[in-house]
């Protein structure tokens, strides 16, 4: 099936789509042995010679992977913001994360090089619920609990359904499904209700589960 040349690049771990469309438009891509400068064009890695600085390209085998990802990691590449969780998952395929979970949080992180199923994964209209454990301070009442639930917005920003549930009889420890996840989105409502969040973990994505995964271990999974 011919997709963006772009995508293709991408898909193949040459390099990011953005890098590949520089790359393009640099003059440093062939298709068929024909220069190809503008970023419209299509091709298919099964059928086309694909040819980048000379070297054709190689199709990467989509790979799937879950991370019980620390505290102090970051989901990006930009090592000056922190260690990165790329650093935690040696493979040979180029993989990155679906979603994010901020530095200080921790938990469920999926990898791959799968850019249709990230967008599937990640898309609001899609409905996967994302599900994490909460521990906040000071306790939280039932009343606070249902105004939570019925929040619509955020700093003027409209947000999907949650869900907030007891996990103790304290009301310290939470359980929160989003069907959407804003950036900060658990943080940012906490602080707004006057809370503080002193541990974040995201347990599952869709029916993908944390399960007994051991901090900071990845392992493949079947999607």
């Amino acid at each position: 099936m011919k997709e963006r040349l772009q995508k293709v690049l991408a898909e193949a771990g040459v390099a990011s789509r953005r890098r590949a469309e520089e790359m393009i438009a640099a003059g440093r891509v062939a298709v068929n042995g024909k220069i190809v400068r503008e970023l419209g064009v299509k091709a298919d890695p099964a059928v086309d010679e694909i040819v980048v600085d000379g070297q054709p390209i190689a199709s990467e085998k989509k790979v799937y992977i879950k991370l019980n990802k620390p505290r102090g990691y970051v989901c990006s590449n930009r090592t000056q913001e922190g260690d990165s969780v790329l650093q935690l998952v040696q493979v040979k395929e180029r993989v990155y994360p679906v979603g994010r979970l901020d530095k200080e949080s921790e938990g469920l992180l999926i990898l791959t090089n799968d850019g249709d199923w990230a967008l599937k994964m990640t898309h609001p209209r899609f409905e996967h619920e994302k599900e994490y454990e909460v521990r906040v301070e000071p306790a939280m009442s039932e009343p606070i609990r249902k105004r939570i639930e019925q929040t619509s917005s955020l700093d003027g920003e409209a947000l999907a359904p949650i869900k907030v549930r007891f996990a103790d009889g304290e009301g310290k420890s939470l359980t929160f499904i989003l069907q959407e996840g804003k950036k900060r989105e658990i943080r940012r409502l906490m602080q707004a209700y006057g809370f503080r969040v002193a541990s974040l973990k995201r347990v599952r994505m869709g029916n993908i589960k944390l399960g007994d995964l051991k901090l900071g271990k990845w392992e493949y999974i079947d999607v």
